[in-house]
Formats: C-alpha cells, structure tokens, sequence
C-alpha cells in the first residue's frame, strides 16, 4: 500500500472516530434546547374522567398476547390517579401511575414509571414530580449496576407523560394536528415533542356491529439538528399510533407502538371479561 493510501485510510477511521463521538453530542444539545420555543397545546376538559377499570391485552406484530392488563382511575376532587400496570407471561411488569389535573385544562401533576423483568434491556423506575421539575431515575446498566440521577427540568406546561390517550379523548373533532411535550430518561431527563395528527376514521367492529374509531398519528419530533441527524444514525423513535372511538362517550380501543427506547412494536387492545369452560364432570352433577 502507497503511503497516500496509508494516510486517506488513517484520515478515514480518524473521521469515523471523531462522527461516533460528535453526532450524539448534537443531537443531545439539539434536543435540549429545541423544545423551549415551542408553544404548548393545553387541552381543554370536554369529558371529565371518573372511575375506571379497564381491562388490557399487550400483543406483539404478529398477534400473540404476551402480557394482560389493568387500568384504573380513581378521582378525588379535580385530580385523577391513573394506574396501568401490565404483568408478562415471564414475569416482567410494566406499570405506569399518572397523577393529574382537570380544572378547566389537563395537567400533570405526577408521574411515576416501572420496568423491571427479563422484558427490559435495562430495568429502569422514574419519577416525576411536575409541578417541582424535580425528575428522579433508577436504573440498571449492561453490567448491572445500578444507578441514580435526580435533576431539576424545567417542565412544560403541556407534558403529557400517561396521558396522550386521555387528552386524544378530549381534542376538538376538527383538530388537523396536536402539539404536546413530554419527559423521557435517555437515562438523563429530556423533553421531546410529540405531533399527533388525525389519520381519519378507521373500521371496527364492536360484537359484529360496525363502528368507526378515529386513527391518530403519534410523531416524536427532535427538532433543529437533531431532527435531521437523528433519521441518519437510526435514533429517530419509530411512530405510534392511537384509535378513539369518538362520540358522546369517546373512549380508547387500541394503539400501537414501543413501550421502551429501542423496544419492539406491540399492541395494546381492550378485552373483555372471559369464563372458563366448565368441564363434562361439573355438568354432570348439577
């Protein structure tokens, strides 16, 4: 090999090096300040929320169920605790408790976040108090050791950690597009974007009798620099989607997206109550 060559190479790995460390570090400053500017969406309450017990399925692309749900929401006053909490059938659990306001406008108050089990890459528990900016997460690295970071974030007054679903409810029926922020651990507190837009009405059957639920778009938007690099070192978090079944009493049937950073696609549906089939012997002798 020529010496030139032997230069353009060693120039070529230098660059690699140096694109390796300089492209997260843009899209990290980027994402930061990008939010800051931009206006909130604070949804109007349409539709109080009272009390809940849903009941959930988690399935994965290709339909099978891996995980059963619960979610449940207990009012007092104008604030509502919502509890989603999905057992895996290895054990895993995921469980999300949101903590908010419906005074006239949705408001998070708190926010607390649990994974845990061989499901999670890296188990992970966050807190968020909203109204202190105080953001707290616990988590585990590839070696498994456990580690804690707690920082001040200044919170938008449109964050919609637990609540995309219930604010999607609640968005006038002629909204094109919804602007809403939230915190996520990256395993550092961020906030991101979300623009959510109304895909149009999709098909659905409820017992056999047809109905329609309208389909929204969930878009994670970095914005600034990052928005242009993140598609280009496959950091861009993959779209969600969310079906409302609208009318006098809208109400939530199903979305679809990844419940972790760098997670799978799955579903989450309601289902309904089911007894088990009683057997020819217990027949018998009634």
């Amino acid at each position: 090999m020529r010496a030139d060559e032997g230069n353009i190479h060693d120039g070529t790995k230098m660059l690699g090096r140096v694109h390796s460390r300089v492209i997260p570090l843009i899209i990290a400053i980027a994402t930061l300040l990008w939010p800051s500017g931009l206006p909130a969406d604070l949804v109007t309450v349409r539709y109080k929320e009272g009390l809940l017990h849903g009941f959930l399925i988690l399935r994965t692309e290709e339909g099978a169920a891996i995980a059963v749900g619960d979610w449940t929401q207990l009012p007092r006053g104008d604030s509502v605790t919502s509890d989603l909490i999905f057992h895996f059938k290895d054990g895993s659990l995921y469980q999300e408790t949101t903590v908010f306001s419906q005074r006239g406008k949705f408001q998070l108050l708190k926010y607390h976040l649990v994974q845990k089990g061989p499901t999670f890459k890296h188990p992970t528990e966050t807190w968020l108090n909203a109204s202190t900016g105080q953001f707290t997460v616990r988590y585990q690295e590839d070696d498994g050791k456990e580690k804690n970071i707690t920082e001040r974030v200044r919170v938008p007054a449109d964050v919609a950690n637990g609540m995309v679903t219930t604010l999607l409810k609640n968005v006038p029926l002629n909204a094109q597009q919804t602007m809403l922020s939230m915190v996520v651990a990256t395993p550092k507190p961020r906030v991101i974007k979300l623009a959510i837009t109304f895909q149009g009405e999709d098909p659905v059957l409820v017992g056999g009798s047809p109905r329609k639920a309208r389909h929204y778009l969930v878009k994670v938007e970095l914005g600034g620099v990052a928005g242009v690099v993140a598609p280009l070192v496959k950091k861009q978090p993959p779209d969600s989607h969310v079906w409302i079944m609208a009318g006098e009493f809208p109400v939530f049937v199903r979305s679809a997206g990844v419940l972790y950073e760098g997670g799978p696609i799955w579903t989450i549906e309601q289902t309904s109550p089911a007894w088990p089939e009683k057997s020819s012997e217990n027949n018998s002798t009634k």
